[in-house]
């Protein structure tokens, strides 16, 4: 299952649980399994390098749940809890870009600078004549 960019986890490493769901099935629902749990542990995995674990762990935990109850059949309550792992995974190994510190340009500044004389001008317009008029 590709997560990232160069990382793909085995799907042996993802534990699959089916459980009774609470969700759409009617009747049927109460005799299907179709709740699908997809746990992957950080940890245990071979996939991912020690700096992809620790990055893991901080954001997402020792432990990575996604849960689909959603639909009827289990089959696509599979695949919904293996993308919202999926998901998980690759938000939480996302290396956030550094930021490059930027200067207001000169026009930027001067443009500011304009409307903040122009407003000054607008107050004082605005005020009463005074004695010194």
């Amino acid at each position: 299952m590709p997560v990232a960019r160069g990382v793909a986890i085995p799907l042996a490493e993802v534990e699959l649980r089916a459980s009774r769901s609470s969700g759409p099935g009617g009747q049927h629902a109460n005799v299907t399994a179709s709740r699908i749990e997809a746990v992957f542990d950080v940890e245990g995995s071979t996939a991912l390098n020690e700096d992809q674990k620790r990055r893991v762990r901080a954001r997402a935990g020792p432990r990575v749940v996604a849960v689909a109850q959603d639909a009827r059949s289990q089959a696509r309550n599979r695949e919904l809890a293996l993308e919202r792992l999926q998901a998980r995974l690759a938000a939480a190994l996302a290396v956030p870009r550094r930021r490059r510190p930027t200067k207001p340009s000169a026009a930027s500044r001067e443009r500011r600078l304009g409307a903040k004389r122009r407003r000054s001008e607008l107050k004082r317009d605005r005020r009463r004549p005074g004695l010194d008029w």
